[in-house]
């Protein structure tokens, strides 16, 4: 009567995005309601395997749910091979095992935000993404990307922006492309944290 949340070091900035946390609060309330706790596990990166691999043996949980999946996000293969239940909280492009998932879908969201500028005139659309290992930053680019290039616009890399979603780095990206003489005239921000 419990589900697993394993969460690496490295992506511990998660816990402070607001959806991350508006999730998990959504998980939990949902837990409990139907008689079921949380395992909220902080493990060093390089034992995130490991600590599948001890949700299983001792069976602490009944299923887990995956977050911030990557390209061929190689945890798919070691829960299918370890036999513990899962659900992947977004998608992770070439994974070859069938998996379930949910997610929003962040390729067309982002190519209809890019479209809404250029329906306003703007050419000169910035980007600030998420780190773009990560399958929902991958998505959203290709939106954007996509959109641009149906206008006849190509993609500037000078005004795509990829790293942790943070408040420094959002400041830091915009800083210098309005700095460029050619700045944008309109920005797309992967998190609400980095707009800040």
């Amino acid at each position: 009567m419990t589900v697993g949340h394993v969460i690496p070091i490295a992506t511990k900035h998660e816990i402070v995005n607001p959806v991350f946390a508006d999730f998990i609060a959504g998980a939990g309330e949902t837990y409990s309601r139907n008689g079921y706790d949380m395992v909220l596990s902080v493990v060093p990166d390089d034992q995130e395997a490991q600590a599948y691999r001890d949700l299983q043996s001792r069976g602490a949980v009944d299923g887990i749910i995956v977050h911030a999946p990557r390209l061929d996000d190689p945890r798919i293969a070691l829960l299918h091979e370890v036999g513990l239940p899962f659900v992947v909280h977004g998608r992770a492009t070439g994974t070859k095992d069938p998996y379930s998932w949910l997610d929003v879908n962040n390729r067309r969201a982002f190519l209809r935000a890019t479209e809404f500028l250029l329906d306003l005139g703007h050419r000169r659309i910035a980007l600030i993404n998420g780190l773009e290992y990560m399958d929902f930053a991958i998505r959203r680019r290709t939106g954007y990307v996509d959109a641009l290039a149906a206008r006849g616009i190509p993609a500037d890399p000078a005004l795509m922006f990829s790293d942790e979603m943070t408040e420094g780095r959002g400041y830091r990206a915009a800083h210098q492309m309005l700095s460029r003489s050619d700045a944008p005239t309109a920005f797309l921000v992967s998190s609400m944290i980095s707009a800040l």
